[in-house]
């Protein structure tokens, strides 16, 4: 998985403001102090230290496509009210407001929604463990959701014989970091060949030995005649906040928490 680009631009210095300009409405003004006030308590700009405020006011909540979307969308249905997935279907924008319960969701990469939310793009947002793992952040992980149940694991091909004594394996994952933690807390060496998709098909032409993937039945990897030879997570969705946002909006965040907690026990799945 590509680390985020943590490049920042850099700023020119701002053209003195006109007579005109300084004449804003009161509200704008206040508008104004609001985002000094918040940008004083960010401290400065420094990494997971920027929360950038949704639109009026809205709670920013960061979505992953695909499945996660699906299951996440029956549990923010049932903690307060609205459906990001229904919300979302046939439109081509990727947010969408609920002004009702107070958030706004958007709908990205679930490889994204750590970056999104650790940047302050989103004040919150639904994230695979293995994701998490994979590259740790500066996030609060108030809750295990319970949803997007799967494994990542270490698989061989059936057939395969014991490697020679001394030999380290190849082993081609997107999991690079995750592989090479599991394979050192085993003091066992390998060379890690970075994919990013087909990665079952890797030992069948002969690029690795073993595979680090993730499965959720394990029927793609019985079908290209692999089989599991040990774990190295079990993975859930997690529900992640920014931490600046937390200070931020502390009493609706804390209300949304409790809600989909309440929620997760409701849908009789495992709360953390």
């Amino acid at each position: 998985m590509s680390a985020p680009d943590r490049g920042r631009g850099v700023s020119g210095a701002e053209p003195p403001m006109s007579k005109r300009r300084s004449r804003r409405p009161a509200r704008e003004a206040s508008e104004g102090a609001e985002g000094a006030a918040a940008g004083r308590a960010r401290g400065g700009g420094s990494r997971g230290e920027r929360s950038a405020p949704a639109p009026s006011g809205l709670i920013t909540v960061a979505i992953p496509k695909g499945r996660l979307l699906q299951e996440s969308s029956a549990l923010f249905e049932r903690a307060v009210g609205v459906s990001p997935r229904e919300l979302l279907e046939g439109t081509r924008k990727l947010a969408a407001d609920a002004p009702e319960a107070g958030l706004r969701f958007i709908s990205i990469r679930a490889a994204d929604v750590p970056s999104y939310v650790e940047h302050g793009a989103a004040d919150a947002g639904v994230a695979g463990l293995d994701v998490l793992r994979e590259e740790p952040r500066d996030l609060y992980e108030p809750i295990d959701l319970g949803i997007g149940r799967c494994r990542v694991v270490v698989a061989r091909p059936r057939e395969a014989g014991p490697l020679a004594q001394g030999v380290a394996p190849r082993v081609a994952t997107k999991y690079v970091a995750l592989a090479g933690r599991h394979f050192a807390r085993r003091s066992l060496p390998a060379e890690i060949i970075e994919l990013h998709g087909s990665i079952e098909v890797a030992p069948s032409l002969g690029l690795s030995d073993l595979i680090v993937d993730v499965v959720e039945t394990g029927e793609t990897l019985r079908a290209n005649g692999l089989v599991v030879v040990e774990e190295v997570l079990r993975v859930s969705a997690r529900f992640i906040v920014n931490r600046v946002a937390l200070k931020l909006h502390a009493e609706r965040l804390r209300r949304l928490i409790s809600a989909l907690r309440t929620a997760v026990v409701a849908a009789g799945t495992r709360s953390g």
